[in-house]
């Protein structure tokens, strides 16, 4: 496979545009010591009237935020950010890709007081390819509840999309894929479900879905996204509210979302078949398309993709014209 940096295109840097393999920085920045800094994932799809990004707004002001948060002052307003981010897509010639606006600290000095350091912005976009296997998609995945709790709403800044943070959903998914499983289950410090390791879980149950509150995982905009639709799309009621990782064992059904892997079904947790008291299909069989997970997942991908008619023009807002 060929390296990530080993490839032709350009990447924005405090509004400057370097060549992708030019595009390097020092051994003693900052962020790459001591994990200070924050992102965005953000999708851009083409679409009937060409390419657009994904919720790029929202992503956007989550990338301020979490700035904010962790007392890294920006140069750039968050039109200019999203300015940036199109002019990417542009640059490199692409309509269906993945964007990465990061923003770390710079190499003037060393320590935990952060003291003269500048922040800085970088925007990068590739072609993400298949992310997930179309039949990961259709059969699901199996999960592992792991022994990595994430973080304690006082142990750091949950809302914030922070590159330390990360570390935590690793260990959890390394330790699971060793184990043979897809994916890791993260519970919080009580012991309640929290996210995957890097998505948002949801269950159904008697028609009703429901997903983790947002307390120590993150307010993801897929998240956010699947909430509009099954509500006013679906006329489903969804509850955000605290859940054992049981309930997921006896849900009808349960799915992960995030911005690269959208809608993945789960259907086993810790060797537990999920929605077999629903009838689900058996281990290896794709999902039925009258369950709700393959509704959501027909929903969630006209509308990333522009398919708009009359039932989802309401949602037309969440595309930005690349």
């Amino acid at each position: 496979m060929t390296p990530i940096c080993d490839r032709d295109g350009w990447l924005w840097n405090n509004g400057d545009w370097l060549p992708w393999r030019e595009a390097n920085t020092h051994l003693l920045t900052h962020t790459l010591h001591y994990g200070m800094g924050c992102f965005e994932g953000v999708r851009a799809y083409d679409g009937p009237h060409g390419a657009h990004l994904f919720r790029v707004a929202e992503h956007t002001r989550r990338l301020c935020d979490s700035a904010h948060a962790l007392d890294m002052p920006l140069d750039w307003t968050a039109e200019q950010l999203i300015e940036a981010q199109r002019e990417c897509l542009a640059r490199n010639g692409l309509t269906n890709a993945y964007l990465k606006p990061t923003v770390y600290f710079g190499a003037e000095g060393m320590g935990l007081r952060a003291q003269g350091l500048t922040t800085n912005v970088m925007i990068a976009a590739w072609d993400l390819g298949d992310y997930i296997s179309p039949e990961a998609a259709s059969i699901g995945l199996r999960a592992l509840t792991s022994s990595w709790a994430r973080h304690h709403v006082n142990i750091s800044l949950c809302r914030a999309k922070t590159n330390g943070h990360y570390v935590n959903s690793m260990l959890a998914l390394n330790t699971a894929v060793k184990a043979g499983f897809d994916e890791a289950l993260m519970l919080d410090p009580e012991g309640y479900v929290a996210e995957a390791s890097a998505a948002n879980v949801f269950l159904l149950r008697d028609g009703v879905l429901h997903t983790p509150e947002i307390t120590s995982c993150l307010q993801g905009i897929t998240r956010d996204s699947v909430i509009q639709l099954a509500r006013q799309a679906l006329g489903i009621e969804v509850q955000e509210r605290r859940i054992t990782r049981d309930e997921l064992y006896t849900a009808d059904e349960a799915f992960m979302t995030g911005t690269a892997a959208e809608i993945l079904p789960l259907r086993e947790l810790d060797g537990r078949h999920i929605g077999a008291r629903a009838g689900a299909p058996r281990p290896g069989q794709p999902i039925s398309e009258e369950s709700v997970t393959a509704r959501l997942q027909r929903l969630y991908r006209r509308v990333t993709r522009g398919d708009l008619g009359d039932d989802l023009c309401e949602f037309r807002y969440w595309l930005t014209p690349a």
